[in-house]
């Protein structure tokens, strides 16, 4: 196991800014709103010359018994337990509160190395606060600025001489897997989006529970499928824009589209009991239109009265409002019993398989001559079209040059959902998107 470093501290005092200038890219989301991060998050870190696996934890507060915030602590409880070196977060402005003098005292019930980091200590406001610090008796404090990457030379001689003292090996950042799979959890508020992680994972990864709106940032989480390198992105619910109420959910969605756009296959999870809300077909566009591989997972199977009657409504609700993507994988589960994730799986793959298929120029020109004769293309402007040749240009997803003799844009688009279909139909391309460029041929004989 890499060394492990896991960030703690009260809500809103820059843990989340920190895990973002040690992992070297914004991962979590970063907002005055205090306990925006819930999930916990994890990356591999990197200062000066040390690499190490960091983790981002929730806000360390008190909550009652089952509740949210309870839940939350649980949550940061089990990062804990993984850490070779606890990082406490408390605001040098600020100075030190009772939450953080009451959560000081459990990190020490913990008996773990610990050091004290004085974030947002630039300036003079910030003295203050970081000699108040001594008090928590966690030793001498770290002054930084995780904002204005101030001090992280201290917080590395820190760190550094924490970890030769554990005798735990810090392992090389390793290079991003070639073969893994990027898969985007994504659906409408309390469908069931993190409840299918943790059935899929085997543990309770990710806080659950009637409150819509649980997750608030995309968690990536890397994992290993029937032999398969896997990273599932967890993401909040997508609501129309309209009704946002608040910045953070503005910025909890923006991070589940860009989630969206950085997946191999996207997994639109909806609820059964309301096939394809059309919130659940904005999602599916989004995806579409991204070029995604998308798959829908019909969950809470297991409370559908008439499942046969659900079925039909899902298929006509997809063959009627996303044609674009004929074919599209549909796979009922229920998270809460497993029911289906099996088949889900095997969805997943399937997809993703088409997706980044690659089809040599031969097989699409001899495709391409018989479709033509099969069925003529049409006049436009008094002129026939001719496609004299195909080819593919890029895959994820499949996208091809068809070059004609008109200019680019006169191309009939009933002709060219012709040659779609006629792709799926031939190369197995049924349930991801599929472009096709047209461009002009050029002409040899033309006076240069």
């Amino acid at each position: 196991m890499a060394y492990t470093v896991v960030i703690v501290g009260r809500p809103n005092v820059g843990k989340s800014t920190l895990f973002n200038r040690l992992v070297g890219r914004r991962s979590a989301l970063v907002h005055d709103t205090p306990g925006l991060t819930r999930d916990w998050r994890e990356g591999e870190a990197s200062l000066g010359g040390l690499s190490f696996r960091i983790i981002d934890t929730a806000g360390l507060e008190e909550g009652r018994k089952g509740g949210l915030e309870a839940r939350v602590k649980d949550q940061t409880d089990r990062a804990l337990a993984e850490a070779d070196l606890i990082l406490m977060v408390v605001d040098a402005r600020a100075g030190i509160t009772p939450l953080d003098e009451h959560f000081a005292g459990m990190i020490r019930a913990v008996s773990k190395p610990t050091l004290l980091v004085a974030n947002k200590s630039e300036g003079k406001a910030g003295d203050a606060g970081f000699y108040e610090a001594y008090s928590l008796g966690l030793g001498d404090p770290v002054a930084i600025s995780a904002e204005h990457a101030l001090g992280l030379g201290d917080l590395y001689d820190a760190i550094a001489a924490e970890h030769e003292k554990s005798g735990v090996f810090a392992e090389e950042t390793a290079p991003e897997p070639a073969g893994r799979i990027e898969i985007a959890i994504v659906g409408r508020p309390n469908v069931g989006k993190s409840t299918l992680i943790n059935r899929l994972l085997g543990e309770d990864r990710q806080i659950t529970g009637p409150e819509p709106g649980t997750t608030r940032d995309a968690i990536e989480i890397d994992w290993t499928y029937d032999d398969r390198l896997l990273r599932l992105v967890d993401t909040a619910g997508i609501r129309r824009r309209a009704k946002f109420g608040e910045a953070v959910e503005q910025l909890a969605v923006d991070d589940s589209e860009r989630a969206i756009g950085k997946a191999g296959v996207v997994i639109l999870v909806l609820d059964a009991r309301e096939m394809l809300h059309r919130h659940d077909l904005r999602i599916a566009e989004i995806a579409v239109e991204e070029g995604r591989a998308l798959v829908i997972a019909a969950n809470k199977w297991d409370l559908v009265a008439d499942r046969n009657a659900a079925v039909r409504e899902l298929k006509e609700r997809i063959e009627d409002s996303l044609p674009q993507v004929r074919g599209l994988p549909a796979v009922t589960i229920s998270a809460a019993s497993g029911e289906g994730l099996d088949k889900l799986m095997a969805a997943v793959f399937r997809t993703h398989e088409r997706w980044q298929r690659e089809i040599t120029t031969g097989s699409l020109n001899r495709w391409l001559e018989g479709a033509l004769e099969g069925h003529a293309p049409p006049m436009v402007s008094g002129r026939r079209v001719k496609f004299r040749y195909m080819t593919q240009t890029a895959v994820r997803p499949p996208t091809f040059a068809l070059f004609t003799n008109l200019s680019v844009g006169k191309a009939p688009d009933s002709y060219l959902r012709y040659l779609t279909n006629g792709l799926r139909d031939t190369f197995d391309l049924d349930g991801v998107p599929i472009r096709i460029r047209v461009r002009r041929s050029k002409n040899p004989f033309a006076p240069k």
